[in-house]
């Protein structure tokens, strides 16, 4: 079927919606609570648009597409309504622009700064109204800055399926909680820190806690990796700064294992050993009951006179070898061949079962 969007003819499917077409042909609708990956809510209504033949504004988000529909996406009533959404939320919101985490990657920031909002005409809330939450180390929750958009709610159910967070209370006192109001790492709390919530986040009401204070987005070099942790190969977008790993985010493709961007807390967190003063980084040999540094060669000279000493000495099941999990599964494969057809013991395991 067809439909004209601006006036442009656009291709569309049936089932699909305004917003789908729209993104798919290049034509960008301002959202705040709409994502791909996740469930329609339409929260926000920023993605309102006009219909011909509708006396009404429609969320472009959740409203299907019709053979010959036509779409408008920009005009003088739909910039005033989207002013008033964007003023109604800043009448709420903590304007520490400059001091924010999320300082030049928050949605809402842009499109205030697109809409020409500098400060609500409701006379900003000065005093924050919730606690904000930075008991575990991993995510800092600041209630004051959210607006409800529910995307770390909805990723956290349909994605990691960890039921960890949810909208709680009602009115102006709603704000996404954990169970019991206990935080993310209370006693009945589900959460597993895969930070799958900050990374959905549109402001900076989600922050990675170790982050904080090192750089914001616009600082950073992304560079596309694999996971070392395990063997399942999920894709991370390392955001590194000064030869520094500062965050680890998420990369969403099809053709990935973690297609929906999810990894786990190692995965997302455990990446300070990188830097870490203690981390070798050359071979050791002990010598006299101390470890020297030697080349690539000697040590592997020196590993495979002892590997053939003892095997000539007690026999091949005197040798174990334990692979990892960090390894490439190409390297695991070498290690395994190494331990069966060179040494000559099945005495071979990795870390992934231990």
């Amino acid at each position: 079927m067809f439909l004209y969007i601006d006036g442009r003819k656009c291709e569309a499917q049936s089932g699909q919606t305004i917003m789908e077409v729209a993104l798919q042909n290049g034509i960008e609708i301002p959202h705040l609570c709409y994502d791909k990956h996740l469930s329609i809510v339409g929260a926000c209504r920023m993605c309102l648009v006009e219909v011909e033949g509708s006396n009404k504004l429609v969320t472009s988000c959740s409203t299907p597409v019709a053979e010959g529909m036509k779409v408008t996406t920009q005009s003088p009533k739909l910039t005033e309504t989207r002013k008033m959404i964007i003023d109604l939320l800043l009448s709420d919101h903590p304007l520490d622009c400059i001091t924010c985490e999320a300082n030049g990657k928050c949605e809402l920031q842009k499109l205030a700064y697109e809409y020409g909002i500098t400060k609500s005409s409701f006379d900003t809330e000065q005093d924050p109204r919730f606690i904000i939450q930075s008991e575990n180390p991993f995510i800092e929750v600041d209630p004051n800055k959210c607006i409800l958009c529910g995307k770390c709610v909805r990723v956290d159910n349909e994605v990691q399926a960890c039921g960890a967070i949810n909208i709680s209370y009602r009115g102006f006192d709603a704000k996404v909680s954990t169970p019991f109001d206990q935080g993310l790492d209370g006693e009945y709390s589900s959460c597993v820190f895969c930070g799958q919530c900050v990374e959905m986040c549109p402001t900076g009401a989600l922050t990675y806690k170790p982050a904080k204070g090192k750089g914001r987005d616009y600082e950073f070099n992304k560079v596309v990796t694999t996971c070392p942790y395990c063997g399942v190969g999920c894709q991370l977008e390392l955001r590194v700064k000064d030869n520094h790993v500062i965050q680890v985010g998420s990369v969403y493709d099809e053709a990935n294992p973690n297609s929906m961007g999810e990894t786990c807390v190692k995965g997302r967190f455990g990446y300070d050993y990188i830097n870490h003063p203690d981390r070798l980084k050359n071979p050791l040999v002990k010598r006299n009951g101390k470890f020297e540094e030697v080349s690539w060669d000697e040590a592997l000279e020196y590993t495979a006179q002892r590997l053939g000493e003892i095997k000539d000495k007690y026999g091949s099941d005197a040798i174990a070898g334990l692979s990892s999990s960090k390894c490439t599964n190409e390297e695991n494969y070498l290690m395994q061949k190494f331990m069966r057809a060179v040494i000559g013991t099945n005495s071979i395991d990795n870390c992934a079962r231990l």
